[in-house]
């Protein structure tokens, strides 16, 4: 399970969506984020699920691979199906004893997971294909403008790096402790919910030691290197708007405006 969370990982590639500036695709994936928001039909949905793979296609990454980190959420997404459409009032399809089942539920519970998966694969992928530096980077420059009135927008950037750095050496970490535990006899696989929770008990105490470990020796290296924040700071790469940036605006923008025609004119089912 732990093998599956594509959070913070890289997909070393050279593809138009590897070159864009980071800046553009962090805009481009809000205004992704805020499209699934607002979708409200199959169309939409489909449309958008077709360009996040089509996206994954031009950037040479396997879907398996891309896709793989909806795997640890489908517990959450099934949860949350089957609470809409026992829960959702509306016309009954089938009904046994106190169990009803509405077709507003099941359009409820269907746009839901559709909204989340897609929600999941759009930010993985800008994730895949953008380093974490080149993220730091993006973010800095966007927030700047906030620097003027004295927000730590360099610190808040370099927090952000860290944290996704850090994400899959934990999740390492994780790993190899719980196949220690495993071979001195701690089951993780049977047992009730309270019973399998105790057994990780004996996870998260090393797992806390090792974090802070590493916690403070990133502080000593940082301090070793004369790091004193971003006042002064200069950088090695600089930031500059390409010509895949611009293809990737302008197909970005087609797609929307497709969408919201489709959706707000043509109304679909």
């Amino acid at each position: 399970m732990l093998k599956d969370i594509t959070l913070g990982q890289y997909f070393p590639g050279n593809s138009l969506m590897h070159r864009a500036d980071p800046r553009v695709k962090i805009i481009l994936t809000f205004i992704l984020i805020t499209t699934i928001m607002i979708a409200k039909s199959y169309t939409a949905f489909f449309m958008l699920a077709g360009l996040i793979l089509v996206t994954i296609f031009f950037s040479k990454i396997p879907v398996g691979f891309a896709l793989k980190g909806l795997k640890p959420i489908m517990p959450v997404i099934v949860f949350a199906a089957l609470i809409n459409i026992f829960t959702t009032e509306g016309t009954i399809l089938y009904e046994f004893k106190f169990i009803h089942i509405t077709y507003e539920g099941l359009d409820t519970a269907a746009k839901m997971s559709l909204r989340i998966v897609t929600l999941i694969a759009g930010t993985s992928l800008m994730l895949l294909t953008t380093t974490p530096l080149s993220l730091t980077d993006g973010i800095e420059r966007l927030l700047y403008p906030l620097s003027r009135i004295r927000l730590p927008v360099h610190e808040f950037a370099m927090m952000m790096n860290i944290a996704l750095r850090f994400i899959p050496t934990l999740l390492e970490e994780t790993d190899k402790v719980m196949k220690a535990q495993a071979s001195r006899g701690v089951d993780f696989e049977t047992g009730g919910i309270i019973e399998r929770g105790k057994s990780f008990i004996p996870v998260l105490v090393p797992l806390f030691v090792s974090a802070l470990r590493r916690a403070d020796e990133l502080a000593v290296a940082m301090e070793a290197r004369c790091y004193r924040g971003g006042k002064g700071r200069t950088r090695m790469r600089q930031l500059k708007l390409t010509k895949a940036d611009l293809q990737i605006t302008f197909f970005l923008a087609v797609f929307e405006f497709v969408l919201l025609y489709v959706q707000y004119v043509k109304m679909p089912v």
